[in-house]
């Protein structure tokens, strides 16, 4: 971005600034004001940082803040500014943008933004700035604690931020191109914050406790400062070189040596006396071309070695989301004077500040006083300086704050956390890696440095070697911890020098547990175990259901004794209703909607004996519930409580259904009965065997990570190929396991090692991998399939069939292994599968177990073996769930027809016809077969009916609020899936009946009446809220059954008229009576149609609200007669009004589907229903208008259609006159 390109506000704010003449720098008068207007600027950027990118494309940090800061530091006001806006202008691009982009556009502005980051970052590289910094924060420093005010503990804080956000700035490897031992832009830094005594600042910071609460600023720029640094190296600079640098440099000189000269010797022989056009042609024998003729070489022999059939192919392009990840972490050798620096930082921080900075920074972590994520420069300090402590003069003294079991438990916690969130959060799955990078790093020092005590001349340093090594081998998770880690590696987020580490780690580990465990002789460890106690599911009920009497006969036996109980209970003035309480307040089921439940209880405390506990709840839920006098009236004296009570015991109360009840066609398919597992860790101890713990590691997944590491044995130090073949030297020489490393593809890695000129340098691998293949070949001159095997990974089973023989671990199974079919019954199975696999209506291998008369089988048995015959292709033709016959034979369709006929005037017809029909199929397939037979015109017909209820009459009134209460109407079903398997069927089916009996609203016959004696009690202006109600509920159904869901729908009154209405106790009673909710008291303000109504229950609801003169006008035979008086113009008006009332109460029963055939309309009602509609006079809107004028356009259908309900009045005709 060019200079012109800048904002006309932000050019004319920069210029005011000041100008530099020279090396002196002139401020403008409004040289403050201006700082303090780019700061606003910044904090108003957009999401391009486009402010930031002018601003960096104008240099105005190196041109005018630098000067500003160094030359007028004596301003105070304008030195806090400038400090300010330095501080926002180099805070890292990944705070800017919350991430790296994926969007180029945006990826653009990220890099961009970083080019001019780097670009501070050079200018800041002057001993000048520095020394500002560094004299402001020792002058702040100097105050005490008492003298120091708010603003100067902000400045020291922006201070350490500014040092912090310049160090963080990555270096551009590609712009500065620098070699080790050469100084590198962060080299530069670091030279200027030693030269301006800054590091002496930080390590004052760091050491002293009256300054704790900069411990995190502090522990984080010294790791920024040490980022590109390797302890080990950094602990030898000045020492000269070790006999191990010196033995290890001319390893690599002489393997680099001898490739050398191979690759000299190899252009030697391909050099020819004749030049290449008389090289001749050759055919290869046994190596196939394209076609089935042998390959043609045209090159020379001394190229055929370098045949391939890869050669002129187009190599296949890995997928980004499967590529391996890249390495992050750069090491390099600074310059020697800064590693002189850097090492003597180093040594005075151990001994000066790290334990009690590290403590003051776990404490921080622990209390959570510090940021998200801060935990990993404590891991990344801990790994550093203990790794430096090691390699310089080892004085475990130096590092005892971090040198304990609570270090190892933390680290292992974080490992751990890290582990499973990259396991979940995909999208930051490569930041968790790093980070788990950076506790696997703490980890391995830990490891090494209780390693390193072990060695120490100092007893008491030996001994508490000891003990953490036995707390820490007693613990499963720490021994669990390597074996987790390599089960889920996964090289697209965790990169080699991961897999690296973890192999180091774990090789290291294994070597102090072995040597551990043999010099103990027996050593006892913690052992945790998951026990799982199967338990039987049973159904929820509190009464055994063998106990319970249900013939109407035996509760008459029973109540004479409960009658006795009762009576003495009624008289005891001390039965207390506070230790029962009717309701779960805990239950999502809501407070009013336990009614049901309550009255199942009180029933299951009379089948049990328990007279005054049901005594006791019945006047608990009169209480609570005293709406309705189900529970009796709050007057009701003892006789009549002991009646009712009676009346409870017999009724036949609805019940929710266990899971055994709901799942009972499914649970007889299972082959055993169902069960539900509970998972109990069970902790215990037993004695330690290395052997033991070593075979967890004999897993593909591990071979295959050590495998993984070992491709890359040209780059990986001597070290890390030592750990890598002694890891698979324990597997197949201590664990007798060769075969475990049978593998193509290694044995492919052993070819390009022992074919490599500097194998020399490799010893030991070429000794493992000479000891390998002679196994092989020694197994393979007795197995031949060997080679076969070649092509698999392998576990301990197959390794066991491979060397002792295929079968051999038949013969050591347990008695739990299925019988060996024989001939002979393999001969009958395909006999009888061959008989009952074109049966229709019979499932075949129910047939098959019916007939077969060999040792017990089970079905699984059975269809396994059908498949592994070759009978059928997989498993799941065999599955029983769903029914999958289409085509109808013609006796099929005759069975269908008099089963229709037979079953036609019943209740539920569909489902007489599913249980009594031969040919099981879904309810789909019978619906869509009635259709197309003729037999019924619409699926409605085939819902199913409601029942009838008994004339209210012929009960007493306690058993009518009874009967009223708990008689459960059997809904009508909704319209039926074409396609959908009898299991999600019999799920439906199951929610329904669930619903349905958890329902505690009125009954169907008592509700019309219930609600039009209601309606009548209210006074005349209710005509409008009543409407206004009909048209909620009707709103609400076509809402729940559109979107398939219910949730509790509050009924807010918009008008001062319903709100009026809403505060009326009648017309509160009248919502109680429909099953409406009322608020709950300091939590909700609206009344409320609760979820479990059905859209069905709904649709009548509003129906049973029309006005009694309404529906009194619409019956035949009871219409007012005419006074004679009265002319034709006011009778033809009655006439219209009526029938105009007559089609408004039709609309309203066909809208809530209550319409009879008989109650259709004729042809001449239809031409009058359609007059009426047009003179109706909308009152929500005029797109409501249109949409209705469009229905009434549109064709007729044959199945009635929901329509949304409209508010209208009803015109007279002679009204406009």
């Amino acid at each position: 971005m060019d200079l012109y390109m800048m904002n006309c506000e932000l050019l004319a704010t920069c210029s005011a600034l000041g100008y530099l003449e020279g090396d002196t720098y002139h401020k403008e008068p409004d040289c403050l004001e201006s700082v303090k207007d780019l700061i606003r600027y910044l904090r108003h950027e957009d999401e391009t940082r486009d402010v930031r990118q002018q601003l960096g494309a104008a240099q105005i940090l190196q041109s005018d803040l630098l000067p500003i800061l160094i030359q007028h530091r004596q301003d105070q006001p304008l030195f806090d500014a400038v400090i300010r806006l330095m501080v926002n202008l180099t805070q890292p691009a990944l705070l800017c943008f919350g991430s790296v982009p994926k969007e180029p556009s945006f990826r653009h502005h990220f890099l961009q933004v970083l080019s001019y980051l780097q670009a501070y970052k050079e200018a800041f590289a002057s001993e000048k700035a520095f020394g500002v910094l560094s004299e402001t924060l020792y002058k702040l420093l100097q105050l005490g604690w008492e003298e120091r005010q708010e603003e100067d503990n902000l400045l020291i804080e922006r201070i350490l931020l500014l040092i912090r956000n310049i160090l963080h700035v990555p270096a551009d490897l590609d712009q500065e191109k620098r070699i080790d031992d050469d100084a590198s832009v962060h080299d530069q830094l670091l030279w200027a914050i030693h030269l301006s005594g800054l590091d002496d600042l930080l390590l004052f910071l760091a050491s002293s406790s009256a300054e704790q609460q900069w411990s995190l600023h502090v522990l984080e720029i010294v790791s920024l400062m040490f980022r590109d640094q390797n302890p080990e190296q950094l602990a030898g600079v000045g020492q000269g070189r070790l006999a191990q640098e010196r033995n290890t440099d001319v390893a690599e000189l002489e393997a680099l040596r001898q490739r050398e000269m191979a690759e000299k010797k190899t252009r030697a022989l391909q050099r020819g006396n004749r030049h290449s056009r008389f090289g001749g042609s050759y055919i290869v024998q046994g190596l196939k071309s394209i076609g089935e003729r042998d390959l043609i070489f045209h090159k020379g022999l001394h190229n055929l070695q370098n045949y391939s059939s890869d050669l002129g192919k187009q190599p296949r392009r890995v997928p980004k989301r499967r590529q391996a990840a890249r390495e992050l972490s750069i090491q390099r050798r600074s310059a020697l004077n800064v590693r002189l620096f850097l090492r003597d930082f180093c040594s005075e921080f151990l001994e000066n500040c790290y334990n009690r900075l590290m403590g003051s920074v776990k404490d921080h972590l622990l209390r959570e006083k510090a940021q998200q994520h801060d935990e990993t420069y404590y891991m990344w300090a801990l790994a550093f300086f203990m790794a430096f402590n090691r390699a310089a003069s080892f004085r475990p003294g130096l590092v005892s704050e971090t040198l304990s079991v609570r270090t190892f438990h933390f680290i292992e916690q974080n490992l751990t956390n890290y582990y499973e969130m990259m396991l979940t959060d995909r999208k930051e799955a490569a930041s968790w890696a790093r980070r788990m990078h950076l506790a696997l790093k703490a980890y391995q020092e830990l490891l090494a440095t209780v390693n390193e005590m072990d060695m120490s001349p100092d007893e008491a340093v030996r001994e508490s070697s000891r003990i953490i090594k036995n707390n820490i081998f007693y613990v499963m998770e720490y021994r669990e911890l390597f074996l987790a880690l390599f089960r889920k590696f996964d090289e697209r987020w965790q990169p080699r020098s991961f897999l690296r580490d973890l192999v180091e780690t774990t090789h290291l580990f294994l070597k102090m547990l072995e040597r551990f465990s043999r010099n103990r002789g027996n050593l006892v460890v913690q052992n945790k175990r998951k026990k799982r106690k199967k338990k039987k599911k049973v159904l929820d009920q509190p009464v055994a259901s063998g106990n319970v009497p249900s013939s109407p006969e035996e509760l008459e036996a029973v109540w004479p004794s409960l009658a006795e109980q009762l009576q003495c209970c009624a008289q005891d003035p001390e039965l207390s209703l506070d230790s029962m309480v009717p309701f779960d307040a805990a239950s999502e089921v809501p407070v009013e909607e336990q009614r049901a439940e309550a009255m199942v209880r009180i029933q299951d405390c009379l089948l049990g004996g328990q007279a005054p506990q049901a005594l006791t709840l019945l006047r608990s839920a009169r209480e609570v519930w005293p709406e309705g006098d189900v529970f009796g009236s709050q007057d009701i004296s003892p006789e009549e409580e002991i009646q009712l009570l009676r009346q409870i015991l017999c009724a036949p109360l609805p019940r929710q259904q266990g899971p055994e009840e709901r799942g009972a066609e499914e649970e007889e398919e299972e082959e055993e009965e169902e069960e539900e597992e509970l998972e109990m860790v069970q902790v215990s101890e037993k004695e330690f065997n290395f052997l033991d713990y070593l075979k967890r590691f004999a897993s593909s997944t591990v071979i295959r990570a050590y495998v993984l590491l070992l491709r890359n044995y040209q780059q990986n130090s001597a070290h890390t190929n030592h750990c890598v073949v002694k890891m698979l030297h324990r597997l197949a020489h201590d664990l007798k396991m060769e075969a475990l490393l049978f593998q193509l593809s290694l044995f492919c890695l052993f070819n390009r090692l022992l074919s490599d000129p500097a194998s020399g340098a490799y010893k030991e691998l070429v000794t493992f991998a000479k000891y390998i293949l002679g196994k092989f070949f020694a197994l393979a001159a007795v197995n031949q399939k060997a080679f076969v095997e070649l092509l698999f990974w392998k576990n301990t089973a197959v390794v066991r069939e491979m060397t002792e023989g295929y079968g051999s671990l038949d013969g050591g199974s347990s008695s739990r292994r299925p019988p060996v079919w024989s001939p002979e019954e393999e001969a009958q199975l395909q006999e009888l599968y061959l008989a009952h696999k074109d049966v229709e209506g019979q499932d075949v291998v129910d047939a098959i177990l019916a007939h077969l008369n060999t040792a017990p089988r089970t079905r699984k048995q059975i269809i396994h073996h059908l498949v592994r015959l070759g009978l059928a292709d997989s498993v799941k033709d065999f599955q029983r769930k769903g029914t999958h016959i289409v085509l109808w034979t013609e006796d099929q369709e005759l069975e269908l027809r008099r089963l229709f006929e037979e079953f036609q005037n019943s209740d539920d017809v569909l489902g007489h016809i599913m249980k009594n029909i031969t040919a099981k199929r879904s309810r789909a397939r019978i619906v869509d077969k009635l259709l197309a037979l003729g037999l019924v015109a619409e699926r409605r017909e085939l819902y199913k009916k409601r029942r009838k209820k008994l004339a209210p009459s012929s009960l007493p009134d306690g058993e009518k609020s009874l009967k009223g209460f708990c008689q459960e109407d059997l809904e009508e079903e909704e319209n039926l899936p074409e396609e959908e398997s009898e299991e999600d069927e019999e799920r439906e089916e199951g929610s329904e009946t669930e619903q349905a009996q958890g329902s505690s609203v009125l009954s169907t016959a008592n509700l019309g009446q219930s609600l039009h004696q209601e309606v009548s009690l209210l006074p005349l202006g209710f005509s409008t809220p009543l409407l206004w109600l009909q048209n909620c509920l009707i709103r609400v159904a076509d809402d729940r059954k559109e979107d398939g869901c219910s949730q509790a729908v509050p009924l807010v009154p918009l008008t001062e008229e319903n709100e009026e209405a809403m505060e009326n106790e009648q017309f509160q009673q009248l919502l109680r009576k429909l099953g409406v909710r009322p608020p709950a008291s300091g939590q909700e303000t609206f009344w409320r149609i609760p979820a479990k109504l059905s859209p069905t229950q709904l649709r009548r609801m509003a129906a049973s609200l029309s006005q009694p003169e309404e529906e009194e006008k619409l019956q035949p035979g009871i219409e007012p007669e005419v006074p004679g008086e009265q002319g034709a113009e006011e009778e033809h008006h009655k006439e219209h009004r009526a029938q105009a009332l007559r089609a408004l109460l039709l609309a309203r029963k066909k809208k809530a589907g209550l319409v009879s055939p008989e109650e259709e309309e004729t042809p001449g009602e239809k031409e009058q229903l359609k007059v009426a509609r047009k003179k109706r006079q909308l009152l929500d809107s005029d797109e409501e208008q249109e949409e209705e004028e469009s229905r009434s356009k549109a064709p007729e259908l044959g199945a009635p259609r929901i329509q949304k309900k409209k508010r209208f009045q009803i015109e007279d005709e002679d009204e406009n006159d």
